[in-house]
């Protein structure tokens, strides 16, 4: 069986987790993280050198990564649904997974620390100022996208682009800020929730 190690309220483990509900795969998890077991343990560190969650292991095969551990997943069982074959259609896949991974994350930082996470070291007004109008930009970039009428982020098929951006959505109306209407974005949210991974991974309460 699949063995995830990590924290169930990452955001990154819970983009595999949605992944294998999405593959219907089973899967066993174990507590990695801040609070609980430390993933700067030996053990942990052989297996992940960056000391960070989720690690896969299916069988002796190790990966760390989480985008890099959907697609290996979804690759694995041949579902070609969520990540196409076809060399355009996944890199059009790819590109909207990389750019949450780089871009989109990346822009949450400093107000997701400060609001959520409610961190000493976030707590100077100015930089809060900046780091919620980066997330803001960034998110308008999603909202243009959105509003161009496809259902999802890739066209009108639910793609793996759509789990990790999905878990990005959640955390953008979760986080307890004021913020901008964006509609497109608003009726995205709505549909990826008819989806049960989504509400048991993404859309259950956890920023």
């Amino acid at each position: 069986m699949l063995k995830i190690l990590g924290k169930a309220s990452s955001i990154n483990v819970r983009k595999v987790l949605w992944t294998c509900a999405e593959l219907d795969l089973p899967f066993e998890r174990e507590d990695w993280g801040s609070g609980l077991r430390p993933t700067s343990e030996p053990a942990f560190l052989q297996l992940n050198p960056n000391a960070l969650v989720p690690v896969l292991r299916d069988g002796d095969f190790v990966l760390w990564e989480s985008n890099a551990i959907c697609r290996y997943l979804c690759a694995r069982e041949e579902r070609c649904d969520l990540l196409p074959a076809a060399p355009r259609a996944r890199a059009r896949v790819e590109q909207w997974m990389d750019w949450q991974a780089t871009e989109l994350n990346n822009s949450w930082k400093y107000a997701f620390m400060a609001l959520v996470r409610e961190s000493p070291q976030h707590r100077n007004a100015a930089d809060l100022e900046a780091g919620i109008a980066n997330w803001v930009k960034h998110m308008a970039i999603l909202e243009r996208h959105l509003q161009a009428g496809a259902e999802y982020v890739t066209g009108d098929a639910f793609t793996l682009a759509d789990v990790v951006l999905g878990l990005s959505v959640n955390r953008w109306f979760m986080t307890p800020m004021k913020r901008p209407d964006y509609p497109a974005v608003a009726a995205y949210y709505e549909r990826l929730s008819r989806r049960a991974g989504f509400l048991q991974y993404g859309r259950n309460g956890t920023p």
